[in-house]
């Protein structure tokens, strides 16, 4: 397969994992990279063998360039996505779609007037750890799924990120930041959501930061840092989250546990690709392991802009697309407003249950 030519936009911290794992893939081929700091966009591609570090705007404009990565803080996810998809570009950008619902729902319908793709993270979900809850969810090893559970909890990121601002601001929060994870992975598991309520807080109205490079600042809090949610699947499960930056840690309770009428599975944390994957069905009294049916199980950051090079070149939908993105946003926002406004929230968006990867792949071939 000719390989799909990527510019990657912002090479900041997780940038790195993208450069990594994307030079493995022969199917992408990353031409070009940058960032509002040109000299970490020149780091970046002298680091990873990059042809071209340039300004965003030149980068946009090659015409070489098929798809974008968007690597930018969430407050510039839409813009930057908005103008890759001007430019003729398919974009991939991290999580999450963007800020706001008005903002998701300018990406998808700019993509759907150029006739081009969009993909978002996480793709953790497509890794083997998660897809092998797929497919025991799938082929009836806990019979049909009642209930779920999902449970991030935490101090927040002032005492170890280097610019934690950004986790405190509109659009940020625990939901925002680590929901995207729990959201997308439930979606691929159960379906989408019909129907969500929640309950939020903000315990500390200022943060200082703990972390070396700006130890002692404070930080003035603008979204809530407590997110607990309700939500009713259109296949019948009802699912309980609790996101928090405000507890120390919760070490009794599952990342996600998926209740079945015939067993309960506990689900690997959804941050990450591979296991462990545990099952105690309702004949058996102890907890089994069991093994992975499918591959990608270590950092495998960047499957899903693999994923969609495949789809753009066989004319398919990449799993890791915009539609699913958008709906966990708009789930996102409803624990807010369900709160805000003391009400059951109708999700207005769905989405198609993403295909289950095929067993058996040869590390960087997907179809």
């Amino acid at each position: 397969m000719k390989p799909i030519k990527v510019g990657i936009v912002g090479c900041g911290k997780i940038s790195g994992a993208y450069f990594k794992n994307l030079k493995s893939y022969s199917a992408v081929e990353v031409a070009a990279c940058s960032d509002l700091d040109l000299g970490r966009a020149a780091a970046s591609a002298e680091e990873y063998g990059v042809p071209k570090a340039c300004s965003v705007a030149e980068l946009l404009a090659d015409p070489a360039i098929d798809l974008v990565i968007n690597l930018t803080i969430p407050a510039a996810h839409a813009d930057v996505c908005l103008q890759a998809l001007e430019a003729g570009k398919h974009v991939y950008v991290e999580k999450p779609l963007a800020v706001t619902r008005e903002e998701g729902q300018a990406i998808l319908a700019k993509a759907a007037e150029q006739r081009l793709l969009v993909g978002s993270a996480p793709d953790t979900f497509l890794g083997g750890g998660i897809q092998t809850c797929i497919k025991l969810i799938d082929d009836g090893w806990i019979g049909t799924p009642v209930a779920a559970t999902a449970f991030m909890m935490g101090r927040g990121h002032e005492h170890w990120h280097p610019d934690p601002e950004f986790y405190y601001a509109k659009g940020g929060g625990p939901m925002f930041d680590m929901g995207p994870y729990y959201l997308t992975a439930l979606v691929a598991m159960l379906g989408p959501i019909a129907r969500i309520t929640g309950s939020t807080k903000m315990t500390f109205p200022e943060r200082t930061i703990t972390s070396e490079k700006k130890f002692g600042k404070t930080i003035q809090v603008e979204t809530p840092t407590h997110v607990a949610g309700i939500m009713d699947f259109h296949s019948g499960a009802i699912g309980t989250i609790i996101t928090s930056f405000d507890v120390f840690g919760g070490a009794q309770l599952p990342r996600i546990e998926i209740y079945g009428r015939l067993g309960t599975l506990s689900v690997p944390d959804p941050n990450t690709f591979g296991g462990p994957v545990l099952l105690k069905r309702h004949d058996a009294k102890e907890w089994k392991e069991m093994p992975l049916t499918h591959g990608y199980t270590d950092n495998s950051r960047g499957l899903g802009v693999l994923d969609m090079a495949y789809a753009i070149r066989g004319g398919r939908i990449n799993r890791a697309c915009g539609q699913l993105a958008y709906h966990v946003l708009e789930a996102m926002h409803a624990f807010h407003d369900a709160s805000d406004e003391g009400r059951h929230y109708a999700m207005k968006s769905s989405c198609e249950r993403p295909a289950p990867m095929p067993q058996g792949l040869v590390r960087g071939i997907l179809d």
